[in-house]
């Protein structure tokens, strides 16, 4: 009767604590997964290594070698146009040619008024000539010798001026003809036969534009960062849009040795060989400016900086899930991604679009970025 007394005493202890410890550890295991439901989900990533040589993205603006508009140089009206948009042109050929009566009658004037002046220049040459001789017998006064040798002075000076004044007008008819300055392609023509044209460059008097294109120059803003790196003997790929999959080689030839003190970028010139015509000024281009660089450095996406007092930081995942803020020494910027100088190790699990109100310390769950997520295995054949 003891000995049965004291067995069941046992198994009632035993019963006892097993329940006990069955309540604490199911305890402890609610009190885990409550834990990990109110942790925050967080996505990592880890950081890249970059290449010594950095290839620099940027747009850029492709001008002519040379154009210029063309404008009248002489009043008038158009009486012919020989070439188009489009045309090709050489050095000196003729655009457009102007009637300009009143040109033409004031030189008809001044070639009138130059044989007058002429005229007057002889006569008082003769004069001057006797005046002399009779001044040597003293049959004249010597004011009188130089009275008629200072008219001849001046009447040689308006003779001269009358020359003058043919030769300017001579020069304006020249103008009747509208020229090419240089060999290129007609890019725009803005007057047409019996327009009314008046001398000078002034709003809508362009009569038509020429393009030099068989070189280009592409005008590209380089950030301050980069501004060092663009030199001269620089090379570049360009692409276009309209041209998908095919790049032009491209080399830069000038820089403007100043940055713009609103933009803080550096203008640099690169120079493009168009003999095939293939592209267009005007055009938009993106520019592959490669940029030597020095050391392989650690590279992160733009979202997962933290602007904050001490300066941008970065939260990281250690190994027991908890967040650990860094500070980083941020270098250039290449819009989608940055460059880490220091502050970061090559295996850090960095998270991507950390909250503002991220703390050092804190319990999160890590969470399997859809874009490394292991690829599922194929379905078996029956």
């Amino acid at each position: 009767m003891n000995r049965q007394f004291w067995g069941l005493l046992v198994v009632a202890l035993m019963l006892v604590t097993w329940g006990e410890v069955h309540r604490v550890m199911a305890r402890s295991t609610l009190r885990q997964k409550t834990a990990d439901e109110v942790a925050q989900i967080v996505v990592t990533v880890a950081p890249t290594r970059s290449a010594a040589g950095e290839e620099l993205v940027l747009p850029g603006t492709v001008h002519a070698y040379s154009e210029a508009p063309i404008h009248a140089r002489t009043n008038g009206y158009i009486k012919s146009w020989s070439v188009d948009i489009g045309s090709a042109v050489k050095r000196g050929q003729v655009l457009a040619e102007i009637d300009t009566p009143e040109i033409d009658q004031q030189l008809a004037q001044a070639i009138a008024d130059l044989a007058t002046a002429r005229a007057n220049e002889a006569l008082a040459n003769r004069t001057n000539t006797r005046w002399k001789a009779l001044l040597v017998t003293e049959s004249v006064s010597k004011q009188d010798a130089d009275e008629k040798d200072g008219d001849a002075d001046a009447k040689r000076a308006i003779a001269e001026s009358a020359a003058a004044n043919v030769s300017r007008l001579r020069q304006l008819e020249s103008f009747k003809r509208v020229v090419a300055p240089f060999d290129g392609v007609i890019t725009a023509r803005n007057t047409d036969i019996g327009a009314l044209i008046n001398a000078g460059e002034s709003a809508g008097s362009e009569l038509f534009r020429l393009a030099d294109t068989h070189k280009l120059r592409i005008y590209v803003r380089v950030p301050e960062p980069y501004a060092a790196a663009a030199k001269p003997g620089l090379e570049a790929e360009l692409k276009f849009s309209e041209q998908a999959g095919k790049g032009y080689a491209a080399t830069t030839v000038r820089t403007a040795n100043a940055l713009d003190p609103v933009l803080r970028t550096l203008q640099v010139e690169l120079e493009l060989d168009n003999a095939q015509r293939e592209v267009f000024p005007g055009a938009y281009a993106e520019v592959h400016l490669k940029i030597a660089g020095n050391l392989p450095s650690l590279r992160l996406p733009a979202n997962t900086v933290l602007f904050r007092a001490p300066g941008p930081q970065v939260a990281t995942v250690d190994g027991h899930h908890r967040i650990r803020l860094k500070s980083i020494a941020q270098g250039r910027d290449f819009g989608g991604t940055i460059e880490v100088l220091s502050g970061l190790n090559p295996d850090d699990a960095v998270v991507i679009n950390p909250p503002d109100s991220i703390i050092d310390g804190v319990t999160v769950r890590v969470a399997v970025s859809p874009s490394v997520q292991a690829p599922k295995a194929p379905a078996k054949s029956t």
